[in-house]
Formats: structure tokens, sequence, C-alpha cells
């Protein structure tokens, strides 16, 4: 059975990001996509530090949340991560809780769907969006994509209710990805998964 991660980011269990997510829940379930929401941004979750034990382990070194979710991210065929706005960027906690995540696992994602989604009260949507979007792409995942920006508008729970427009997208959002991850599930069956090229990491540290 297709099924899906969401990451609620906000610190609010039901806020306006958990208000978006559950939007797009109603029609994952309509389409026979089971679904899991995880409530990550009430978490004391540090970032990254570099120090290269994930590569060893097989896991991240601080054993919290992010490795409690990785084997679940491993056998999902897509995840979303939906995140409010905090200065113009995605909430603090939610990009500790991705780079981690990311970086600590080492499986091949390149067969699962990736969609990012933002809750703001007016500005720094875009941009939010922006930054979610490239744990995506730099990992080889397919985007799903509505008719809009993956956004919705409000001060609180209420307010977005009241924005039918970004209910709309969110709803459109969960059919897009619903489809997207059925079809790759068939695509692995036909093609086998998908493989990229691997080669030396170019950098200049002489300055040359």
């Amino acid at each position: 059975m297709t099924k899906v991660l969401l990451l609620n980011g906000s610190p609010k269990a039901n806020g306006c990001t958990a208000t978006a997510l559950q939007e797009m829940i109603k029609v994952f379930e309509e389409e026979g996509v089971e679904t899991e929401l995880i409530h990550i941004g009430n978490k004391d979750i540090r970032g990254c530090i570099a120090c290269g034990t994930c590569s060893r382990r097989g896991k991240c070194v601080f054993d919290d949340l992010v490795n409690e979710v990785a084997p679940k991210f491993e056998t999902a065929d897509g995840l979303v991560i939906g995140s409010p706005v905090y200065y113009g960027s995605p909430n603090g906690t939610a990009l500790a809780f991705m780079d981690r995540l990311f970086y600590s696992t080492s499986f091949a994602k390149v067969n699962k769907v990736g969609a990012a989604v933002v809750s703001c009260r007016r500005g720094g949507n875009t941009a939010s969006f922006d930054v979610l979007n490239k744990y995506f792409t730099i990992s080889g995942m397919p985007l799903a994509s509505a008719n809009y920006w993956n956004q919705v508008h409000g001060f609180t729970a209420e307010d977005v209710k009241k924005d039918l427009e970004g209910l709309r997208t969110m709803r459109n959002l969960a059919r897009s990805m619903s489809y997207l991850m059925k079809a790759l599930g068939d695509a692995k069956e036909k093609y086998g998964t998908l493989t990229f090229e691997k080669g030396p990491a170019t950098s200049f540290p002489d300055g040359k």
C-alpha cells in the first residue's frame, strides 16, 4: 500500500500548519494512501554538528526523534514537510530535523515523492517554500506540485479554514502527490530503481 509521511514543523499541534496538512490527509485517505502525521515542531531537536558518526553507525549520533523517523522515511513512498514562516524562513526546529534526517540516512530517496507546505500570516512564504524544496531536489526526489504555491495564510487555524484557495491548493497537492507516488511504484516494478552516477566531490581547498 502506498504510504506518505507528513511532518508538522510547527510548535502547535493544531495550528495553521496542521490545518493545511489535515486537508491533505483527507484526500490521501480518499486516494487509498496510508498516512502518518508526526509532530516535530515542538520537540527538542538540535542541529547537525558534522561529526560524521552517521556514516559509520548508519544513524545520527543524537538518538532522538530523527532516528525514530528515519526507518519510517525509508519505507515510505513520499514525505511532506510543513512549516510556519519565521522571519522569512521555515521554523528552525524543522530545519534542524530535516538537516539531520536527510544527512544521516544513506538509503536511496529517488523513488520517493517530496512536497513542502508553508503557512504564514502574510509574507516570507515563497522564500520558505524554496528552502524546504531543496532537501528533495538535492536528493533526487521528484517534487509534487499543485496549481499554485503550496501555502496557506492566516494567524490562527480558524483563519486558515477561511483561506479557501489555500485549502484547495492543499487538496490538489495531495491528489498530485498520490498520483506521482502510485506512478513511481508502477515504474519501479517495470523499470527498476533509478540510479545516479557517483564520483568525486569537487572542491578547491587550496583556493585555485
